[in-house]
């Protein structure tokens, strides 16, 4: 009989294991919001990024077992540095800059985003990543050109309905989170671009 009482007891642990991994998440995020929101950045930028190595692999059929270690790890770098802290700071200045009793708000925050924010992220996204990978002024200035307008035609396609649903119905201090979310696909996209 103690067996089972066990087992019990261990399932009722497994069972709470999210809600005491929430409680924590919210602890930190209450306690350190541009960190937290730095780190969870970092890590599910990195897994993106591991994620399209895998999707990339698996499509070209490539038998190798090598992933790209510096990937993940580039990809972290900017998420910890930058995705999300500059995103904590955008959506704080968006919710003082257009609170929500002005008229059309959301709409208003989404053009901010999809017009400035967008556009000006995602350059920082390219100058970013091909200075992590080591290459010239030549080189980048060829990889924008090559690659900016077709990853932002895309980022207006998968990024404006989330960041409707983010900026209108998602609370302040999970915002970064939800992006990060769906960044997870996104990234695997942008990483997909550079192979």
């Amino acid at each position: 009989m103690a067996p089972a009482a066990s087992t019990l007891r261990a399932g009722a642990g497994l069972g709470a294991l999210p809600q005491r991994a929430l409680a924590r998440y919210l602890r930190l995020l209450r306690l350190y919001p541009v960190l937290t929101k730095a780190a969870t950045s970092g890590i599910l930028s990195a897994l993106g990024n591991f994620l399209a190595q895998l999707i990339v692999k698996k499509r070209e059929k490539e038998n190798s077992q090598k992933l790209d270690v510096i990937g993940p790890l580039r990809y972290a770098i900017y998420g910890f540095f930058f995705t999300g802290p500059l995103s904590h700071f955008f959506y704080v200045f968006m919710e003082q800059w257009i609170p929500s009793e002005v008229p059309l708000a959301g709409l208003k925050r989404l053009l901010l985003d999809r017009l400035l924010f967008a556009p000006a992220f995602l350059l920082l996204f390219f100058l970013i990543m091909n200075f992590l990978e080591g290459r010239d002024a030549a080189a980048v200035a060829v990889q924008i050109r090559r690659s900016f307008w077709p990853a932002l035609c895309m980022n207006w396609q998968v990024w404006t309905p989330a960041q409707f649903v983010n900026i209108n119905y998602v609370p302040l201090q999970f915002r970064v989170l939800f992006a990060n979310l769906v960044s997870l696909f996104w990234y695997i996209y942008l990483a997909s671009l550079g192979k």
